[in-house]
C-alpha cells in the first residue's frame, strides 16, 4: 500500500484538527483544543484502483511571526492550507505560510480550503479572496468540519493529486 504524508497548515483556530477528526472519525466537537506541535492520524482511501494510506500531520496553528517547523513538513507529499471563512486575515496568513513551506518542501500538490462554510451569517470571504487563491495556482474548496461539507472531497482530491505528481524535493 502506498503512503502519502499530508500536512494541515493554517492560522490558529481555523479548524484543521476538526477537519481531520471529521475525515478520520466522522465526528465533530464544539470544544476547542489547540494543537501543540503536531498530531498524526492516518486513514486509508481508494483512488481508482490504488489503495493509499494518508498520513495526516495536523500542525499547530501559526501566526504571522512563527515559521512552520521544517521537521514537521519534511517529506510532505501534499498540503492543505486551512483558512477560516469567518476571519478574512487567515487567507493571507495561509498564503504566507505556503511561501514558507514551499521553501522547505518545494512545490507539492496543495489545496486551500475556506473552512466553516456552515457559518454563512458570519462569512467574510468573497470572489476576490477566491480569485487571489486560485491566481496563485492553488486548488480551492469550501468546507465545513461541522457538517462535513467538502471535507471528504478535499482529502480525495489531494490523494489523487499526490499520486499524479512527480516528487521534486524531500
Amino acid at each position: 500500500m502506498i503512503q502519502k504524508k499530508i500536512c494541515m497548515v493554517g492560522a490558529f483556530g481555523t479548524g484543521k484538527t476538526c477537519m481531520v477528526q471529521r475525515f478520520v472519525h466522522s465526528m465533530f466537537s464544539e470544544r476547542y483544543l489547540s494543537t501543540v506541535g503536531v498530531k498524526i492520524d492516518k486513514k486509508p482511501v481508494q483512488v481508482g484502483d490504488e489503495a493509499v494510506t494518508l498520513m495526516l500531520w495536523d500542525l499547530e496553528g501559526r501566526d504571522a511571526t512563527l515559521d512552520v517547523n521544517p521537521n514537521y513538513i519534511r517529506g510532505a507529499h501534499g498540503l492543505i492550507y486551512v483558512a477560516d471563512g469567518t476571519r478574512k486575515d487567515t487567507v493571507a496568513q495561509g498564503l504566507d505560510l505556503r511561501q514558507m513551506v514551499e521553501r522547505s518542501v518545494g512545490p507539492v500538490p496543495s489545496v486551500m480550503v475556506f473552512n466553516k462554510s456552515d457559518l454563512a451569517d458570519r462569512w467574510q470571504l468573497g470572489a476576490a479572496d477566491e480569485q487571489g487563491v486560485t491566481a496563485q495556482g492553488l486548488h480551492l474548496l469550501r468546507t465545513s468540519a461541522k457538517t462535513g461539507e467538502g471535507v471528504e472531497a478535499t482529502f480525495q482530491w489531494l490523494a489523487q493529486a499526490t499520486l499524479a505528481a512527480p516528487r521534486t524535493k524531500s
